[in-house]
């Protein structure tokens, strides 16, 4: 094999990307590997660190850089150091990452890797890429190699210039020219890395101040899935609620197991809402044993709103648990989603919510949130009111991202109709794509609705082996809703 590469990588320290460049092309006093015929470096100033070429750009992540490098290289391939972090290649990397190409006929190919964490080598696995993977975030570690003939055909589609949304724009775009393989091996460890806990990453991507860059990625997810044919929307089918079978107007769902420390809090909140209708709450108690069950049979005694489900089934999850309420014959026209640790913001949530489906006159309707301590104090960053999602662009902007915003309720009639994974992750993301995929959805940005962070949440501090098995279920989630509209838009 005599593949030769272009190594690619941003100025950090001077130190660092020193060592760096001599670590991966492995230089040894002057003399560079067989496999490494150039390296690239991107600086915003003038530096001399035994490069073959510079390119000065004010950000590595623009459109712009990425043409310049299209320009310049000269290899079969090219390795990109993604972020200027100090990075120590296993035996034999950049031969292995070619062998894999080699033999799979792939055009971008990334793995595993090691980091190194409070002086100790922990593992950090990645997972494989899917046709769904339209996550903007999508976890390659720190390297990746790709064909360049495919990297220079995909620069030249690259029609918009974007600031930060270059690499997201390559990749979809070499999505659709040949396969993004992962490599399920430890190929090189990555030192000084942060110790930066999941719930942090979870929310990054809300902050306000990071609206710019959702706008550029919003763009290029867009674009992706017209290229594809895979866009729905904006007109959608009507949604007919005059539906008169229901005794009650609204349910609230409380799925619930093991949580007797909030789930008071959670049944007042509740019970103490004003509406100008018939409501109930169905809190589906999935078998707790720690008290929980005590506490809502005590609630239900005083209040005959209050239906207590205990399923016969066992293999529930939270999904499991909400078909059981939406399918049980007290359930309301709508069904309004109350988790076991949060509570409502005030006692008007429900009648907003209400309002808000005959206003729009949609399937679906999703709220706004505040994120808050235990004790209810405000966290950062605060209101999440995720207003990427508008009416003209919001069911293919779902793809891209993680989450939809809380509280989400569903016209009982169709909820019925498509019913919900049995799952405990990801079970109300993939019902909202399919239910985006075919009707409105209505949309609340003032807050309502409080979500409480504290040490029992399920997504509080994840290792990163079940950030890995949740991204990937919401990654064939998207795969699974992305094959059913090109299916749709065949017939």
């Amino acid at each position: 094999m005599n593949k030769k590469i272009s190594l690619i990588l941003p100025l950090s320290t001077q130190h660092i990307t020193l060592e760096n460049i001599q670590l991966l092309s492995g230089q040894h006093s002057g003399i560079k590997s067989d496999l490494i015929n150039q390296v690239i470096l991107l600086s915003n100033n003038e530096v001399n660190l035994n490069q073959d070429v510079l390119i000065i750009t004010e950000n590595i992540n623009s459109t712009s850089t990425f043409k310049k490098i299209s320009e310049v290289i000269n290899s079969d391939y090219i390795a990109i150091l993604l972020n200027g972090k100090p990075i120590r290649p296993a035996q034999f990397m950049f031969e292995r990452f070619l062998k894999v190409l080699n033999n799979t006929k792939a055009i971008f190919a990334y793995s595993d890797f090691y980091e190194i964490v409070n002086g100790s080598l922990k593992k950090h696995p990645t997972i494989d890429y899917q046709f769904g993977s339209l996550r903007d975030d999508f976890d390659f570690g720190e390297l990746v190699l790709i064909d360049s003939n495919y990297y220079q055909k995909a620069v030249s589609k690259m029609n918009i210039d974007y600031d930060f949304a270059a690499f997201y724009d390559l990749r979809l775009k070499l999505s659709q020219m040949g396969s993004i393989f992962h490599i399920p091996e430890f190929l090189y460890t990555i030192g000084l890395s942060e110790n930066y806990g999941s719930e942090e990453k979870h929310f990054s991507y809300l902050d306000p101040r990071n609206r710019n860059i959702q706008i550029e990625y919003e763009k290029v997810c867009t674009q992706h899935l017209s290229d594809i044919n895979a866009l729905v929307g904006p007109e959608f089918q009507n949604v007919d609620l005059s539906s008169n079978s229901f005794e009650y107007e609204a349910s609230v769902i409380i799925p619930v197991k093991n949580r007797v420390r909030t789930i008071k809090d959670a049944i007042e909140s509740v019970i103490k809402q004003k509406t100008n209708f018939k409501f109930n709450l169905i809190i589906v108690d999935n078998h707790s044993d720690d008290g929980t069950t005590d506490v809502i049979k005590s609630y239900a005694k005083n209040d005959d709103r209050i239906i207590h489900l205990i399923p016969e089934r066992l293999d529930l999850g939270i999904g499991g648990c909400w078909n059981e309420a939406v399918h049980n014959i007290n359930c309301g026209k709508f069904a309004i989603q109350l988790d076991s640790d949060d509570i409502y913001k005030d006692e008007n949530t429900i009648q907003t919510i209400v309002d808000t489906f005959y206003k729009e006159e949609c399937a679906m309707v999703i709220g706004s949130y505040q994120i808050t301590d235990f004790n209810l104090k405000e966290l950062p960053p605060g209101l999440i009111d995720h207003r990427e999602w508008t009416q003209d662009n919001g069911a293919n902007n779902a793809l891209r991202i993680n989450g939809l915003g809380a509280p989400r309720a569903f016209y009982t009639p169709i909820i019925r109709q498509i019913k919900i994974p049995n799952v405990s992750y990801g079970e109300d993301y993939a019902v909202a794509l399919e239910i985006s995929r075919t009707y409105k959805v209505g949309r609340i940005y003032d807050s309502i609705y409080l979500c409480r962070r504290w040490e029992g949440n399920s997504d509080a501090k994840l290792e990163i082996e079940k950030i890995n098995q949740n991204n990937f279920y919401k990654d064939r989630i998207r795969t699974i809703e992305l094959f059913a509209r090109l299916n749709r838009s065949k017939e």
